[in-house]
């Protein structure tokens, strides 16, 4: 019988194999491949991935609470309603993932590509990114209330509604990021790039704090001549 030390490594697993892995109180997969397989509503709860593949994957209402995802492709997976709580992703490609509805309270992310996800009306109370691409992302809503934001590119994303204020932003980008009723009161962004704010955006930095290079920019902006 198979126990929870065991790793299996290298193959392709369908769910029914996965199963039957999981039933024996197996925890660890190395370099397995997961892709397009619906793995809806099992129970991961304390697995560990490594270098594993799960593309085009349904993880729809898994339970993830726990997991620990190092260095996995998962470009496409759908994850919506997920239960991954205290979950621990590192430098995984997690581009165009759903995350609707998933619980993600205290979960981690580490040196991750998010480009295009979407995390809509999910449960985030002190979930972390780290120096991660969130390109076009959907965060809406999030609330990143006096946290540290350390590299992380929310170029393009949709951020309407987000809370920094008191934010220390250590690099990363706002660029061209919808921002509509972002809160920004005593955030500081003097360490990121917030090229393209619009006009009527600029309201919203109201008591942030800003470099002089970025309010030459604003007054660019205005057709104004900063010398």
């Amino acid at each position: 019988m198979e126990s929870k030390n065991t790793t299996i490594t290298g193959v392709a697993l369908t769910r029914a194999e996965l199963e039957e892995h999981l039933s024996q109180s197996v925890r660890n997969f190395e370099s397995c491949s997961f892709d397009d397989e619906d793995l809806s509503r099992l129970d991961l709860q304390g697995c560990s991935f490594e270098r594993c593949t799960f593309l085009g994957t349904t993880l729809f209402a898994c339970k993830m609470a726990g997991v620990s995802l190092l260095r996995c492709r998962a470009g496409g997976a759908d994850l919506e309603s997920v239960d991954a709580v205290d979950a621990r992703f590192e430098g995984c490609d997690l581009n165009n993932t759903k995350w609707r509805r998933g619980k993600l309270a205290a979960a981690t992310f580490r040196g991750c590509k998010l480009t295009g996800a979407s995390f809509e009306e999910v449960s985030h109370l002190a979930v972390s990114f780290e120096e991660c691409l969130l390109v076009g992302a959907d965060l809406r809503g999030f609330s990143f209330k006096k946290t540290t934001l350390k590299e992380l590119d929310f170029s393009d994303a949709y951020l309407a509604g987000c809370d920094f204020r008191d934010a220390v932003f250590e690099g990363g980008s706002l660029r061209n990021a919808t921002l509509k009723l972002a809160k920004f009161q005593g955030a500081d962004l003097r360490g990121t790039d917030i090229e393209g704010v619009k006009l009527n955006e600029a309201g919203l930095f109201k008591g942030a704090v800003i470099s002089h290079a970025q309010a030459a920019s604003f007054m660019r902006e205005l057709d104004l001549i900063v010398i």
